[in-house]
């Protein structure tokens, strides 16, 4: 039995939200502000939280706000069309013919065999009677807010907004249904349900939800003692499952021994307390005498006196002298134990059928090592599910949330869910798994996809932006030409008095990812994603024996990039394109040109009269004075005497001169002043950087 697939209504930016669960584990991954922690909050408040605190006015989606604002404030409309709005959770349930349907047979709505999905609802709503009496509480709080103001003009009056604060609470109230599910449509039917709550049908032997929050006590201060007290938790919860039982008599057979030696020196520690107590009246002759005795209780004595100690060497140290990275890593451990401890439940009760476990950012306080331990590791941990001493064992379901491409990078690709601002007020999970149906015809690109993101350039997943480019010798020249664009740009504005409206490029989320000649492989991925992209790549002209020349002199060109995002355009097409040209969006299969297109493909153009070939034939036809006067210094170089002869131009001194493009690109770093001002950025690449910083 498992959860399939979770759906949020109306909280925070989970406006319209449906995300599918793995059976095992669901990576789920996104920039900042994209739900994942509303994700948890809103399964917890529903699950585990008291009807009195679940939920608050600002949990409520903005768009669902205005919403409301709307309701309350009209007219009212008829019962009959009337549909409860509210913040809402459903749980996609499967079960197979192997699990035990005893709990779930409750609330089962079709006896259909074929139909083997159930739907939880879980609400907090309003309903049409508090709709009414919500709309007549706000006339009256309109009514007082005049009046107020009339008394005081300074008064300053609050809104709806301000009444839904105060009063929400008062009207929302919870509820918990079993759907219908209809197996013809593949989606719920909201009209036919069981009310859970009037049948008095609990979902708690259904459902079991905990989790680990990103927000974690864990300090390396001298007087915190986490690691020390979980291991108290960690013995609490074992004995409630029983499953340590040997162990645990043989702890407190000891304790016994333990508390009368103990009771032995408490009677001669504390025998002029005890007769200052008779001699004060407190004890009579013929009354009972107090002692004080040892009566040591296995779980205070765990909680108050167990110490976690670090071996180093010889010698052992307190858990506090160690990492804050590696107490986090204990910690998470410890924290899990317990969380499955709790999943197993006492030997007098039985574990719900579908236990979920939510685990939020584990890279926090850690560093990249750790992360791709933890992510190796955690498997292990969580494919073993929940075993009992008394075979009643569940599988464990767990949610891990993370900003981690390292821990990315080490997970199964099928497993991530890519969290993305669909709109302002609106967040959409997609599997990634999918996009292996998008390169059904060349399966081979989507494993090369595959291998490349998660062991190369999984931060691309966590970028606002994303520049792609060919090979070293942008990777290497690359923040040195985003910092020299920023400086540009800083002295004109500075020229024009004004002020940049927009942020510098190296003041932004950008990832730069180098791809090679395979560009074109990433296009469906680039879609996928849907973040402003810019692809640097070269123009590679070749002649009419496939062999590469001159751009002026070229028929063709090799580039299979150029030719999939500009649909096989001419050489002679490609030179005269303008930027404009050059930013393209998708329609249907094909990519056009369009001036708000989210992607932009730029390649070497006209500059100074001359169309380069490559980036290296580019930068030398406008920096060539700058490579003359230091050719003698540049490791990069060879026949150096070759620039001393105008006749040559860019394109034979990139071909015969460059010795390594990687040499060429560090001899560029190394001779730039600290102004960023005795070479020109080549200008195919500047235009690519000012759109992309837009």
């Amino acid at each position: 039995m498992k959860i399939t697939k979770i759906k949020i209504e109306n909280y925070r930016l989970l406006k319209q939200f449906s995300i599918d669960l793995e059976e095992i584990m669901s990576l789920v991954i996104g920039k900042n502000n994209t739900g994942k922690t509303s994700l948890l909050t809103v399964i917890n408040s529903f699950l585990n939280g008291s009807e009195k605190s679940r939920f608050s006015f600002d949990d409520f989606n903005i768009d669902f706000k205005k919403e409301l604002e709307a309701l309350i404030e009209g007219d009212l409309p008829l019962e009959s069309n009337y549909k409860p709005i509210g913040i809402k959770l459903k749980l996609f349930i499967e079960y197979d013919e192997s699990d035990d349907l005893t709990n779930i047979s409750r609330v089962m709505m079709d006896l259909d065999p074929e139909n083997n999905k159930i739907v939880l609802g879980y609400e907090y709503h309003l309903t049409y009677d508090a709709l009414e009496r919500i709309k007549d509480k706000h006339t009256e709080f309109q009514v007082k807010e005049v009046n107020k103001k009339a008394e005081n003009e300074d008064y300053k009056t609050r809104d709806i907004y301000d009444f839904l604060k105060i009063y929400q609470g008062d009207f929302f109230k919870s509820n918990r249904k079993s759907i219908e599910y209809d197996k013809t449509d593949n989606e719920e039917n909201d009209y036919v349900y069981i009310d859970l709550d009037s049948e008095k049908i609990s979902t708690k032997e259904i459902i079991n939800f905990k989790f680990i929050s990103a927000k974690r006590s864990v300090t390396n201060k001298e007087n915190d003692k986490t690691l020390s007290t979980q291991t108290s938790e960690i013995y609490n919860q074992t004995e409630k499952t029983d499953e340590q039982n040997e162990q645990i008599e043989k702890f407190k057979d000891e304790l016994v021994s333990t508390d009368h030696t103990f009771s032995t020196i408490y009677e001669s520690l504390f025998e002029n307390v005890v007769e200052k107590v008779r001699l004060f009246g407190g004890i009579r002759n013929d009354d009972s005498t107090i002692s004080i005795e040892s009566s040591l209780q296995h779980r205070e004595l765990l909680s108050g006196n167990t110490t976690v100690m670090y071996k180093h060497n010889d010698t052992t140290l307190p858990e506090y002298n160690n990492g804050l990275g590696y107490m986090n890593l204990i910690s998470m451990i410890f924290e899990i134990e317990i969380k499955i401890q709790e999943f197993k439940k006492s030997k007098l009760e039985r574990p719900s059928d579908i236990n979920l476990f939510f685990i939020e950012e584990p890279e926090a306080h850690t560093h990249p090592q750790m992360q791709y331990v933890f992510i190796k590791n955690i498997k292990s941990i969580l494919n073993q599910g929940i075993i009992r001493e008394d075979g009643d064992n569940r599988k464990l379901q767990t949610v891990i949330t993370t900003h981690s491409s390292h821990i990315v990078a080490e997970s199964n690709f099928d497993d991530i869910k890519y969290l993305k601002k669909e709109s302002e007020n609106n967040v959409i999970a997609k599997n990634l798994i999918t996009l292996k149906e998008q390169y059904q015809e060349d399966p081979k690109q989507y494993q090369f996809l595959k291998q490349y993101l998660t062991l190369n350039r999984a931060e691309i997943f966590f970028a606002d932006k994303a520049i792609l480019i060919e090979g070293d010798t942008e990777r290497i020249l690359f923040p040195t030409l985003m910092k020299k664009n920023d400086f540009e740009e800083k002295r004109r504005f500075e020229g024009l008095n004004q002020i940049d409206p927009k942020h510098p490029l190296c003041s932004q989320n950008i990832s730069i990812i180098e791809v090679g000649a395979f560009s074109q492989i990433f296009e469906k991925f680039i879609e996928f994603i849907e973040i402003k992209t810019l692809i640097i790549t070269d123009l590679d002209a070749v002649g009419d024996d496939t062999k590469k020349c001159r751009v002026v002199v070229g028929t063709d060109y090799s580039n299979d990039a150029l030719k999939l995002f500009f649909n096989n355009a001419s050489l002679d097409e490609l030179k005269v394109f303008t930027i404009d040209n050059k930013k393209i969006t998708k329609n249907g299969d094909i990519w056009q040109s369009d001036v708000n297109g989210n992607l932009c493909v730029v390649y070497q153009t006209m500059e100074n009269g001359v169309n380069a070939r490559s980036f290296e034939d580019s930068f030398i036809q406008i920096n060539r004075e700058f490579i003359n006067k230091k050719k003698e210094e540049f490791k990069g170089l060879k026949n150096r005497t070759y620039f001393d002869v105008a006749e040559n131009d860019s394109y034979k001194l990139a071909e015969e001169c460059v010795r390594k493009k990687t040499h060429f690109a560090l001899d560029i770093l190394f001779h730039t002043d600290e102004n960023y001002t005795n070479w020109q950025i080549p200008l195919y690449i500047k235009e690519g950087l000012l759109w992309l910083k837009q």
